[in-house]
């Protein structure tokens, strides 16, 4: 039987949130907040690591409404604010 390839699609959003919630006060030399940049290159490399897709590909939330706000007005409608920490790494990790 011939080997499958595989791809995975990844959140990279859902990623970025979970490492920024599991390791907390880590930053650099500077001061600059490096938590969720630093969990989310280790679960990256270890998915690949653990799986070796053949491909993957990542995604991110776009900033702004989309048609889901259309089709559902409330959606995501109690979720806080992205805290500034976070928001400050989402550069370096993209």
């Amino acid at each position: 039987m011939k080997p499958q390839k595989t791809i995975y699609l990844i959140d990279g959003t859902a990623y970025i949130y979970r490492a920024y919630h599991a390791i907390r006060n880590l930053s650099n030399s500077k001061g600059f907040p490096t938590n969720a940049i630093f969990g989310f290159t280790k679960m990256i490399l270890k998915l690949m690591d653990t799986h070796h897709p053949e491909h993957a590909a990542m995604f991110f939330d776009v900033k702004g409404p989309t048609f889901r706000h259309e089709i559902y007005p409330a959606y995501k409608a109690n979720r806080p604010p992205m805290p500034d920490d976070l928001s400050a790494q989402i550069p370096c990790i993209k």
